[in-house]
Parts: C-alpha cells; structure tokens; sequence
C-alpha cells in the first residue's frame, strides 16, 4: 500500500507542464514571421515616371443616361422617357445632341436587368455613330 501511495504522490509531482520553452519557441518564431513577412509580399518594385499631363476630359456637354432607383430612364437631367418607348427614343436624342458617346449613370438601388437593358440599347446605338459607351461613376459610392 505504500508503494502505491508513493507513486501516487510522485505523479502528482510530475504532473506540471515547463510551458517556459514552448513560449520561446511561439516568440521565436513570431519574429522570423515578422521579419519575413514583408520580403513574401511579392511584385516587382517600380520607380514610375513622372509626367505634368492633362488629365483626359470628356466633350463639354456629355450625353448622359440614368436609371433611378425606382427603374425610371432619363435622359440628360429632366425628359424622363417610358421603358418601352427607350429603343426609339434614344436615336432621336442622340441625333438632337450631335452626340456618339453614351454616358450611363444608374442608382446604386437600381434594379440589374433595368441597367443592362438600358445599356444594351446604349451600346448598339454608340456603335453605331462610331461612338463608345461609358459608365459615371461616383467615387464616395463605389463600394
């Protein structure tokens, strides 16, 4: 009985864990991390020239088509034009403005299939007049 109750007691003793090497080694390697970490970045490191260029301006008076939030198209800032009449509306201002370029601002709320419908139109139409189309964007928006 004695013999067991030493044991017991020397188990007891030997239970601890030495944890003081196990963190040196944590720390240890989370300074090579450290140190390491910036040289994994990867890429090229470029010294960019520097230039005193305009930026590129759009023509003065910009052709702009917009879809409101409640899937409405408008065209320029106050003629609001229906849906179903768009297809046919937009050549006819878009002669009226001498204009090639389409510019598209939609809502952030609008609704998908109302912006790409718009923009399918605007394309084919700024093709067209060997124009380009291109979508406004609001830079405190873009999320």
């Amino acid at each position: 009985m004695s013999r067991r109750r030493r044991q017991r007691n020397a188990l007891a003793q030997n239970a601890e864990i030495n944890v003081t090497s196990l963190i040196d080694v944590a720390f240890t390697l989370l300074v090579i991390f450290i140190i390491t970490a910036p040289a994994l970045q990867g890429g090229i490191e470029l010294r960019l020239p520097e230039t005193d260029i305009q930026p590129i301006t759009a023509q003065d008076d910009p052709f702009i088509v917009s879809v409101d939030a409640d899937g409405l198209i408008w065209i320029g800032e106050d003629t609001q034009v229906p849906r179903d009449e768009f297809r046919t509306a937009l050549p006819r201002f878009l002669d009226l403005a001498g204009a090639s370029d389409v510019y598209i601002k939609a809502d952030r709320d609008a609704r998908h299939g109302d912006v790409a419908f718009v923009k399918g139109i605007a394309v084919t139409e700024a093709r067209n007049r060997g124009g380009g189309i291109w979508e406004l964007m609001d830079p405190d928006t873009q999320n």
